[in-house]
This record gives structure tokens, C-alpha cells and sequence, in this order.
């Protein structure tokens, strides 16, 4: 009998429900990864478990409450519902599992499930790469096979944002808004990175966090920030948008240190003194409902915008488990 291949779907967790002992138990595991809070072991404990986590977890409770709905978290069923999608598309030799970089189903379960594959392929579902999230992931797994008497071939998917299939279906989903509301403006908000993560993985010395990012080469290929301009011009020319119609910001800072600008909250108060009226907002780095898209900038920035004097925030919708974006999967398991 033939070994099938292993394909491992990663997204990142959620709290397995809105209790604040579940939340805090979420955010002490995800914020106590080194690549997410990148500070000395010891200064990084002190923080979350004393300070964030505490603090944090009864608020953060209450936001996710807006996001969970009867079925629980959209991430997650949205995820199985992704699974099953891709399970019934891609060829008999694909056995296909999925995972949360934190919480459960945990990648050590997902993992177990495809130990006997003849190879595996880790797909973090992260358009863009960051060391904080797709970084992230492979670390995690290398951690887990590395006490594996038998490593099978392991190989991994560093982004997708290029993908035609995955750049075509936020399109398809921004065209329906577009043809009932004239937009004055268009707004990518992507989840926002320290900049020193940015820096630490500059080899190449070239970043400025400015024009630098105007175009991608092999010099920052691996850069977040230059990714996510890189899938802004792309989204940009199959939309037909022109230079000044639309901009890029990032959401989600923490802390006082600083992180990649332009910042949305800031852009979005700026686009209203404007004049802007009625924004389209993409949330180009997520592919699934969760408390950045849902929640943050779909609630709270548009709720910002209209206090700042704008009249209309609409957010284009997440891929979830669109066929298109499974067909987009299914080419990047079957083709690569």
C-alpha cells in the first residue's frame, strides 16, 4: 500500500471559548512565543503572566465575545470547513489535517495524524511572511520531529500572497461591493509587526522602512512589510485602482516600542479630515473571520471613521472556505 503525502493547514488559535480563564490561557500561550514577543526569556515571562495576560484577558474576553457566534469561533469552524472542502478536492494520495500554531487542534495533534505520510507539507495559512506567525509555525514543527525516530520529507510554504487563486477571490469579494457603493477611497490594513522583527531579518541591510518597499527583489523578498505592498499593487491593478485612491497601513500595535507605520488607526482619522467619505477596507493578511478582521477593523475602525467624520467603512470579507480560495489550496498542494 502507498503512503499518502501529508498536507498540514496551520492557522494561528483562538481562546476555546469567551471565558476569561480560557482567553488568558490563549494569550499566555501565544504571547509567551519567543517570535512573538521577542524580549529575553525571563523579562518576557514576568510580562505576560504578571501584567498582559492579567490585564488583558477579561477586555480581550468581551471583544471576543462580538466575534464568537453559535458555532463558536469563526476561525476555527471555518477552518474544519476549509478542511473538509480541500479533502474532497485534492488527489487520493493527500491526506489533509489541520492545526493551530496555539491552542487546539494543536500542531503535535495535526502532526501525530500525518507521521506515517511519506512526506509532509506544512502550509501556514499566512498570505505574507512574518517570523512572528509563518516563522513561527516552522519552528514549532521542527521542534515537535526532531525527537521523531523517522523524519519523513518536510517541506513548508513560506507565503502565498502571489497566488493568482488567492488574489482573484478577495477581488471577486471587493467587485460585490464595489458595484453597489462608490467608493472614494480604498484601505489595505494588514496586522501590524514590531519593527525591530523586521530589522532582525534585514541580512541584507536594506530596509528604511520606506521606499524601500516599493518593490520586491531578492534583497527583501523575505520582508513583511515589503509583501504586504507587494499585495496592495497586485489587489491594486486588478481592481483598476490608481495611485492616491487607495493606501496601506498596519493595525494592532502593542506596547510602546515601535512597529511598521503607517498605523491604521492613525490613516483612517487622516482619510476622514480628507474629505474621504465612504472607504472600502481589505484585510489582505488573514484569511479567515477573526478579532483583527471581524472585531477590529470591521467594527471598531469603522465606528472610528464615521466619530472622525467619515460616512461609510465597509470591510471586504475574508476568504473563510470560498471554493475559489480551496481551489487555490488545492493547486498549492497538488502543484508545488
Amino acid at each position: 500500500m502507498t503512503k499518502k503525502r501529508g498536507v498540514l493547514l496551520v492557522n494561528l488559535g483562538t481562546p476555546d471559548s469567551t471565558a476569561v480563564p480560557d482567553v488568558r490561557k490563549y494569550l499566555r500561550e501565544f504571547l509567551m512565543d519567543k517570535r512573538v514577543i521577542d524580549i529575553p526569556f525571563f523579562k518576557r515571562w514576568m510580562l505576560i503572566n504578571f501584567i498582559i495576560a492579567p490585564l488583558r484577558a477579561p477586555k480581550s474576553a468581551k471583544e471576543y465575545e462580538r466575534l464568537f457566534d453559535d458555532k463558536g469561533s469563526p476561525l476555527k469552524y471555518y477552518g474544519f470547513e476549509l478542511r473538509d472542502k480541500l479533502r474532497k478536492v485534492v488527489a487520493e494520495e493527500y491526506q489533509i489535517e489541520l492545526a493551530m500554531r496555539y491552542q487546539s487542534p494543536s500542531i503535535e495533534e495535526g502532526l501525530s495524524a500525518l507521521k506515517n505520510c511519506a512526506s509532509i507539507h506544512v502550509i501556514p495559512l499566512f498570505p505574507q511572511y512574518a517570523s512572528a506567525s509563518t516563522g513561527s509555525v516552522q519552528d514549532k514543527v521542527m521542534e515537535i520531529v526532531k525527537d521523531w525516530q523517522i523524519i519523513p520529507d518536510i517541506k513548508f510554504t513560506s507565503h502565498f500572497f502571489e497566488e493568482e487563486l488567492f488574489l482573484e477571490t478577495i477581488v471577486d469579494n471587493a467587485k460585490q461591493l464595489m458595484a453597489k457603493t462608490g467608493y472614494d477611497h480604498f484601505l489595505f490594513s494588514y496586522h501590524g509587526i514590531p519593527e525591530r522583527q523586521i530589522t532582525k531579518g534585514d541580512e541584507a541591510n536594506t530596509c528604511q522602512f520606506g521606499s524601500c518597499c516599493d518593490s520586491l527583489t531578492d534583497r527583501n523578498r523575505y520582508c513583511y512589510r515589503a509583501q504586504c505592498y507587494a499585495t496592495t499593487r497586485m489587489l491594486a491593478e486588478k481592481l483598476d485602482l490608481k495611485e492616491g485612491e487607495y493606501s496601506v497601513s498596519f493595525q494592532s500595535r502593542l506596547g510602546k516600542t515601535p512597529w511598521i507605520k503607517p498605523y491604521t488607526d492613525v490613516v483612517l482619522e487622516d482619510l476622514a479630515r480628507e474629505g474621504k467619505e465612504k472607504v472600502l477596507a481589505f484585510s489582505p493578511s488573514f484569511i479567515a473571520d477573526c478579532l483583527e478582521t471581524t472585531v477590529e477593523v470591521g467594527e471598531t475602525y469603522q465606528e472610528d471613521f464615521i466619530k472622525a467624520g467619515g460616512e461609510q467603512w465597509d470591510l471586504v470579507p475574508s476568504l473563510n472556505a470560498e471554493d475559489k480560495w480551496v481551489e487555490c489550496l488545492k493547486e498549492m498542494v497538488e502543484n508545488r
